[in-house]
């Protein structure tokens, strides 16, 4: 069921991928998952690939993380899509709800989760949530009382970040 519905989902993403967005398997290309899955040879290695991928966020143009180039891992469990993938930051980010582990505070990750939502999803609101903090439920408090309190500081803290962490 698990492998199923992701390939689908990869196969979405392909066609119509989400804006400044993209995402895939690691390790093997798509193409051979795709193939070894309809041979139905996908075992060992392989089926792990297919539950792990890497996506990239473009950081979006009306915030402080305009320019820079996210990379997010994508962990699905045995029992996606009802319990919600594993998502996490693997660029450095100044943000009161992502924290330096990479974790992402964002209720569709976790309580709010729904098999009726898709990585596409998951990843435009991790956009919006780049484009719109939401202080009063942070990960990290110390930004985001910043984020609240002197929001000039938090938005040349997140640049600054930004441009030495996620920009080449």
């Amino acid at each position: 069921m698990a492998s199923k519905r992701i390939l689908k989902e990869l196969k979405d993403l392909q066609k119509d991928p989400p804006t400044s967005c993209s995402a895939g398997c690691q390790g093997l290309s798509c193409e051979t998952l795709m193939l070894l899955e309809s041979l139905k040879k996908v075992g060992g290695p392989v089926a792990e690939d297919m539950f792990h991928w890497q996506a990239t966020i473009m950081g979006p143009a009306d915030s402080p993380y305009a320019g820079g180039v996210f990379l997010v891992t994508i962990h699905f469990p045995p029992d996606y899509p009802f319990k919600p993938p594993k998502v996490a930051f693997r660029t450095k980010v100044f943000h009161p709800n992502i924290n330096s582990n990479g974790s992402i505070c964002l209720d569709i990750l976790k309580e709010q989760w729904s098999p009726a939502l898709t990585i596409s999803k998951v990843l435009l609101s991790i956009c919006s949530l780049l484009t719109d903090p939401n202080p009063d439920d942070p990960l990290v408090p110390e930004i985001a009382h910043m984020y609240k309190t002197d929001k000039n500081k938090y938005e040349t803290t997140a640049r600054s970040w930004t441009q030495k962490y996620a920009m080449g």
